[in-house]
């Protein structure tokens, strides 16, 4: 296989993309007592055998409050994004989100009293949004008029969820957007590609160790498995892309340091250790001794090593250790590429988990603390296996992070257009999907694309490579439709060779910004039946926005050495290095390059961070510009490389299309960093 992932502490499990309707169908079997209301979207797995009750003395469960007053956040969200308002452009404080919004105190209060009465203990989070529920699974299930079962997917991988739509109290139903921690299927992996070893062999005439890129299939599978990782850009031992290489390819102004971040704070979302050594020779590296990153770590629950699990929550399984570092490491890096006169890089932490209520707390403290103005995450999981509930959760904290000006990206994910395969099985169908958090509407989503025959060497300025810029997925090998199966020779190249992810979400409608010429085409679909919370007819939220290089085999240079620690955890599980297992270039040890999604999600962020710098003041949620610009031809080209798919040998990420203007393979293009962040 010629990528590999190398992060392994979890094996994730695919609730089938058939799962939202196969509720509705049981749900109408199984009906709730009359005083109570099922929770709409609430799902139980499809394509699973159940294995008998989950039986637990101690669990939690988050319940996933509505804002107050709705429809005036709606009004004020609608306000700050647009031109003219009263509003626009005048983010809240921090605090204030909560302050105007906090559910009504009588809500809490009714929902605390319904609880104790059924023997859980209640507890409040850092969030009002989210009132922790804890107790055997015994009385959860009789809270919520449900069964937590075990089941086993037919990879023979175990997991529990509801087997029923969960229910509260009629006369509170309209005010509870979901329950996360039902199900233990919210697994998040990181999108980071590492290249494949590549042999040093080459034929005359090239440097000496720049490797060409495949032009067909033989001399893609015949990349060894074991070898140097070199062959490609200017890094130490030709292990990939420099910061000056990056810039240069996508035009990064010369405006001086504040173009260059000075002024404003990016942050990236992690869930494993990494070392602060590996980043300081780095950054070191391209930017001289006299360098010193700024890195800030902020640990939630206990972050990633934590010598104990008492800030894990109540039954839910936390995993510590360095297993994701070559991920934590690729993204500071990426930042400090693009940024690197940033006052900081916030590196939120937290130990990963099974049911998502460590990933809730993290986006809430980094909502909360309201420092960083950018923020990326690498981390995600295919949208039915995170579920709705999670997804609501999720979607309240990004709304607060709009309402304060944050903008956040998220990779779209590694497998073209189906994005369930790594996260599971296949079960009997390989269905198109989408990764959460990048299809959520007020998060931008990052796509990939792949320099291909363009390699600068070593010459530190090159100009972009124009047509070469194509859609990631190597030769199309990556292909398949809703009819794949397992078997199928190019679903299986998806995951095994990887290509930028894309297509609909099965949860949202398109949002008010997402517009332009392409947006709405022959693959737009519809709600409710494509997207749950969609109105009939109205088209689904597509991604991803925007992209960039994310192709291993033209990737970025990382530095990362790896770690033996393991952390003091008695219950909890602890994951070597994931940089220990990786075979390093001769004569740069440490050095190899990188790629997928999770390249291009810091990269993005970091052009905000400059934008935000260099104007003076927060740019806000990211898509209201991009898809301005792109919608202004005036101003488009400008901003960004259009990914046409004519006369270029990738032409679609596995299902979708590359046309000229946006499609749900390469979005709106990739990025003119100088028009991003220097322009209106």
């Amino acid at each position: 296989m010629m990528l590999r992932r190398v992060f392994r502490p979890l094996v994730v499990i695919l609730m089938a993309a058939g799962s939202l309707t196969a509720v509705a169908a049981a749900s109408a079997a199984s009906s709730p007592p009359s005083n109570m209301a099922r929770i709409p979207g609430s799902y139980q797995p499809a394509h699973a055998t159940r294995t008998g009750q989950m039986s637990a003395g101690r669990m939690s469960v988050d319940l996933v409050l509505q804002p107050g007053n709705k429809a005036a956040l709606s009004s004020l969200l609608h306000g700050l994004y647009t031109p003219g308002s009263a509003d626009y452009g005048h983010w809240l404080a921090a605090g204030q989100f909560d302050s105007r919004f906090a559910p009504a105190r009588a809500t809490v209060a009714a929902m605390t009293a319904y609880l104790r009465g059924k023997g859980l203990s209640v507890q409040r989070t850092s969030t009002p949004f989210l009132l922790r529920a804890v107790g055997s699974s015994a009385k959860i299930d009789a809270a919520f008029a449900t069964t937590i079962n075990n089941y086993r997917n037919a990879k023979g991988v175990k997991f529990y969820s509801n087997a029923t739509a969960a229910s509260v109290p009629a006369s509170l139903a309209a005010r509870v957007l979901g329950v996360v921690g039902l199900t233990n299927t919210v697994r998040l992996q990181p999108a980071a590609q590492v290249s494949a070893a590549r042999s040093a062999a080459h034929g005359s005439g090239e440097p000496s160790c720049e490797i060409p890129y495949p032009t067909t299939l033989a001399q893609l599978e015949a990349i060894p498995a074991n070898g140097p990782f070199n062959g490609y850009g200017g890094g130490p031992g030709c292990s990939g892309l420099t910061p000056s290489q990056t810039n240069s390819i996508y035009n990064a102004p010369k405006a001086g340091s504040r173009a260059k971040g000075a002024g404003a704070n990016v942050a990236v979302f992690e869930l494993s250790a990494y070392n602060h050594s590996d980043i300081a020779t780095w950054a070191q590296t391209f930017y001289g001794s006299h360098y010193h990153p700024r890195l800030v770590d902020i640990n939630v629950d206990g972050g990633p090593l934590a010598p104990d699990t008492s800030q894990c929550p109540v039954g839910d399984t936390c995993f510590y250790g360095y297993g994701g570092d070559d991920e934590v490491e690729a993204d500071i890096e990426q930042d400090l590429a693009v940024a690197p006169d940033a006052n900081s890089v916030l590196v939120y932490n937290a130990p990963n988990d099974e049911t998502g209520q460590t990933e809730l707390d993290q986006y809430s403290a980094i909502a909360n603390q309201d420092i960083a103005d950018s923020i990326s995450t690498s981390w995600g999981l295919c949208e039915p296996d995170a579920g709705l509930a999670y997804a609501q959760a999720e979607n309240v904290i990004f709304e607060q992070m709009a309402a304060q000006g944050q903008s956040i990206f998220a990779s779209s994910g590694d497998t073209g257009a189906f994005e369930c395969i790594r996260d599971g099985t296949f079960s009997d169908f390989a269905p198109l999907e989408s990764l959460d958090p990048a299809s959520q509407p007020w998060v931008t989503s990052t796509g990939g694309t792949s320099f291909t025959s363009f390699d600068p060497g070593d010459n530190a300025h090159p100009s972009y490579p124009g047509r070469t810029e194509e859609v990631w997925n190597t030769l199309d090998v990556c292909s398949g439709n809703n009819s794949s199966t397992a078997t199928s020779t190019g679903i299986v190249n998806c995951g095994g060779f990887g290509a930028g992810g894309g297509g609909h979400s099965i949860f949202w409608p398109m949002p008010n910004y997402q517009r332009g010429p392409g947006v709405i085409s022959a693959f737009t679909v519809s709600g409710p039946g494509n997207c749950a919370l969609a109105a009939t007819g109205q088209a689904c939220r597509e991604e991803p926005d925007i992209s960039a290089n994310a192709d291993p085999l033209t990737g970025y240079a990382e530095f990362c050495t790896g770690s033996t620690f393991v952390s003091p955890n008695p219950t909890g599980t602890d994951y070597e290095s994931s940089c220990l297992g990786l075979t390093k270039t001769p004569g740069a040890p440490g050095w190899f390059h990188i790629g997928g999604t999770s390249l291009s999600a810091p990269l993005v962020a970091a052009v905000f961070s400059d934008r935000d710098a260099f104007h003076g003041h927060r740019a806000g949620n990211a898509n209201y510009l991009l898809y301005a610009l792109f919608d202004n031809h005036k101003t488009n080209a400008a901003d960004f490389h259009d990914i046409t798919g004519f006369h270029q040998v990738s032409n679609n990420n596995g299902f979708y299309p590359v046309t000229r203007n946006y499609d749900e393979a390469t979005g709106i293009g990739s990025p003119n960093f100088t028009g991003l962040i220097t322009g209106p």
